[in-house]
């Protein structure tokens, strides 16, 4: 090949995509949803996942757009409600694997309730939460991630509520595998989207992304870029940040694996369930036949 001609696009993102559906894609030039989706679809690719073992389910948002460009069979559900279909699927085919792609407001305000149930139960979904601290699509109004004192349309002189940490949450409610990420660092990203496709059970991980044509308008970042130097220049390894103070830490966040632990998985629980309920059948009818006699 001349090498003065520009390079194919990357191979393994093209094999999953839906390339005949609305491109150039819905989102804003320069958001980094783009970004995250590549980054799992190049996971995705690196695993060999058939395509047919995934169902990509998403709620209402910039992020949840993301089934619409994904070769698999997907679900663009209601609002917060993608891990309640996520977890009918998983509960009615076992072997599938659900990928939820959500946002902060999708999944921590209406869905909030479900993401606390899902954690909990420790069902096998990965969860990738592109986290923008805004409600992109309807307006720009402030979610349960805003950082308080932050602008948004809703909150005009600074938000008073204090935000959620979406992976503490996600820890305490007994997630399975946690991990946090930015846009910003791609390749980091796609490994831990990697590893939280591999673990068993209810795997979290929250994106940091960014929303220049809102968030970042309203609080004087309307750059993508800016905003893409931020989360660089705010990031943390967790690695790194275990030697570091609080004074050191103030205004940063922690990225890589906050949690990775083996515990029960729901749906494997529950067929046990079912084992003992047959079983029990099987005992009565048996019983009731001798009785008959």
């Amino acid at each position: 090949m001349d090498s003065t001609q520009p390079k194919p696009p990357h191979p393994v993102v093209y094999d999953y995509l839906r390339t005949n559906k609305l491109f150039p894609s819905v989102w804003c030039e320069g958001c980094s949803i783009g970004i995250i989706f590549a980054a799992l679809m190049r996971a995705i690719g690196r695993l060999n996942i058939p395509k047919d073992d995934i169902v990509m389910v998403s709620g209402i948002g910039c992020s949840s757009r993301a089934p619409i460009y994904a070769d698999f069979c997907a679900m663009h559900t209601t609002h917060g409600r993608a891990l309640t279909f996520a977890t009918g699927i998983k509960l009615a085919k076992p072997h599938l694997h659900p990928i939820v792609m959500t946002g902060d407001g999708d999944c921590l305000a209406i869905g909030g309730n479900h993401f606390i149930h899902a954690a909990r139960r420790n069902i096998d979904m990965t969860v990738i939460m592109v986290n923008n601290n805004i409600y992109g699509m309807t307006g720009g109004q402030y979610s349960p991630t805003t950082p308080q004192n932050k602008l948004s349309a809703t909150s005009p002189y600074g938000s008073v509520e204090h935000p959620f940490d979406p992976c503490e949450l996600a820890k305490g409610c007994g997630a399975s595998f946690v991990a946090r990420g930015t846009s910003y660092a791609a390749t980091e990203l796609d490994k831990l989207i990697g590893r939280a496709l591999q673990k068993r059970g209810f795997a979290f991980v929250e994106v940091v992304s960014h929303c220049h044509t809102l968030y970042g308008r309203f609080n004087k970042m309307p750059s993508a870029v800016e905003m893409l130097k931020w989360e660089r220049d705010h990031a943390v390894n967790v690695v790194q940040a275990a030697k570091l103070s609080p004074e050191e830490m103030k205004n940063k966040f922690v990225t890589g694996v906050l949690q990775d632990r083996d515990i029960p998985e729901y749906t494997e629980v529950y067929e046990q369930v079912i084992e003992r309920a047959k079983k029990r059948y099987a005992e009565n009818q048996s019983a009731a036949t001798g009785q008959g006699d």
